[in-house]
């Protein structure tokens, strides 16, 4: 297609249908998008999140290049004993000196995906009436937030999927130059009863993917289930591991670009409803907390980056979502409102924090969903190793856990799932209520902290493996829901249901 035409036709696009209600516009779909023909470019994919009946965030990257660097140079490695020292002493020179080899720069490095300026429009419809989408107005993504921009979109249709496409320009009045599709599904009301199915994953970085071209096995082999949503626990991305060890800003920000340029993850997040939560690694150090820095990158900072710059943003990093009648999940937020660890345990001593603990009970108490499932970052039950101590299973905050999981024993048909532990399990404590299904790493060789032969009472399941967690929740006269563990291929290797 020739410029010329593909000028007249985004005019003609324009004057087919349209109205205007705070910058969003209707257009018709028979309206053709032009082929990329330079940047800026979308290799970082969409994502979205925080997904209810109504609404939804989107969030995207204008980026240089239509990939990844992923020929470049290895990152040298250091000792853990060196980092230290260099992210305490905050020495940035000796920081990149380290781990770039002499004569090169960050560019040079294998993942590099540098952003870039320019502008991007979203047009959304829903999947069943494809004639008339809505179109935003174009806008300038946020160079100072690694340009990145997200959508807040209201007033959609309840149980509807979605799809949408992005473009992208250099400027105002130049040429389209990349554009990306994606997609994404709405719960039902609570008075629908549906079939749901959801899939939990957790701890998975770009230095221990399965699939070197093209990132992690789990992610096609969630799709083939087809899934209603998403759910990732955290540990996305470890700063605090080698290859680099991320103790700035520009370092962060280098290891999120390069694992969501991985093909497997950006395609799975342009095509399936998410719920992105995060963990100590995601922020900084391991086990962080307030005033536990990394580096130049201060924990809050660190927080700021995740809520609202690399991740679709929400005011509060804790909700509710009525999925159907069926089901109800609530995602909650472990880093955010907690204090630090070495605190003597008690009453003050927190990890949920006393508004988010309210509003758990106050909203698990107001539900009348069949089946209830709390997702949490780190575990409740466990049993986790007895020399940690930065979650709800540990001795560290038995206060805090004990008074969770008393409310919980009241509930009915009230189940946990977590993230964190890098083994896969069910935990039941026996004459009680209490589950608790730990989804386990993203890959075989992100696997282990637990021995398999150390099979403990309360467990009933234990698989020092990858994989992923998938809940099923079948609605109909006597509704049913089933907890299944899968390898990182997708296979069955261990169920419970209820």
């Amino acid at each position: 297609m020739e410029s010329k035409s593909i000028s007249d036709l985004q005019n003609r696009c324009k004057m087919i249908k349209k109205f205007l209600t705070a910058g969003i516009g209707l257009f018709l779909l028979s309206c053709q998008s032009p082929e990329p023909i330079q940047g800026p470019y979308f290799a970082n994919g969409v994502k979205n999140g925080w997904a209810d009946q109504n609404s939804i965030v989107l969030w995207t990257r204008l980026t240089q290049n239509k990939s990844a660097h992923f020929k470049g140079h290895p990152f040298i490695e250091i000792s853990r004993e060196k980092m230290k020292s260099l992210a305490q002493n905050q020495d940035v020179e000796g920081i990149y000196n380290t781990q770039i080899p002499k004569g090169l720069t960050l560019k040079d490095m294998e993942g590099y995906c540098p952003g870039a300026y320019g502008e991007v429009q979203l047009h959304y419809y829903l999947k069943e009436d494809p004639v008339e989408a809505i179109v935003t107005d174009w806008v300038a993504v946020d160079s100072i937030k690694d340009f990145t921009h997200q959508w807040k979109l209201n007033g959609l249709q309840a149980g509807k999927k979605y799809r949408l496409k992005i473009y992208a320009r250099p400027q105002k009045g130049q040429k389209i130059s990349d554009s990306i599709f994606g997609q994404f599904l709405l719960p039902a009301y609570e008075n629908t009863a549906k079939d749901i199915k959801f899939c939990v994953v957790s701890c998975h970085d770009y230095n221990r993917r399965d699939d070197m071209e093209n990132g992690h096995k789990i992610y096609p082999s969630m799709s083939k289930l087809q899934p209603d949503f998403y759910v990732h626990t955290g540990d996305i991305e470890y700063m605090d591991k080698p290859f680099p060890y991320a103790m700035t800003e520009e370092l962060m920000r280098f290891k999120w670009n390069r694992l969501f340029a991985l093909p497997f993850q950006r395609s799975f997040y342009n095509n399936h409803t998410s719920y992105f939560m995060k963990d100590d690694h995601d922020v900084g150090y391991d086990d962080s907390y307030p005033g536990k820095d990394y580096g130049t990158v201060t924990f809050e900072r660190g927080l700021e980056i995740f809520d609202k710059e690399q991740f679709p943003t929400y005011s509060k990093r804790y909700k509710t979502i009525r999925w159907g009648k069926d089901l109800q999940i609530w995602i909650v937020e472990g880093r955010n409102y907690r204090n630090q660890n070495y605190l003597e345990d008690g009453p003050n001593k927190t990890i949920w924090g006393k508004a988010q603990k309210q509003w758990f009970y106050d909203t698990v108490s107001a539900s009348e969903a069949t089946f209830k499932v709390l997702i949490t970052s780190s575990p409740i039950l466990g049993p986790d190793r007895k020399n940690k101590n930065d979650n709800l299973s540990n001795a560290g905050y038995s206060f805090e856990q004990a008074e969770i999981l008393n409310f919980i024993k009241k509930q009915k048909n009230l189940f946990i799932v977590n993230g964190d532990r890098h083994w896969q399990y069910v935990t039941h404590v026996k004459n009680t209520n209490l589950w608790e299904f730990g989804c386990g790493a993203g890959a075989d060789v992100h696997a282990g902290g637990w021995k398999q032969e150390d099979f403990l009472p309360e467990h009933q399941f234990l698989r020092v493996k990858g994989g992923f967690l998938s809940v099923s929740v079948s609605s109909g006269n006597l509704p049913s829901i089933v907890f299944t563990h899968h390898d990182v291929e997708g296979n069955p290797v261990n169920e419970v249901g209820f």
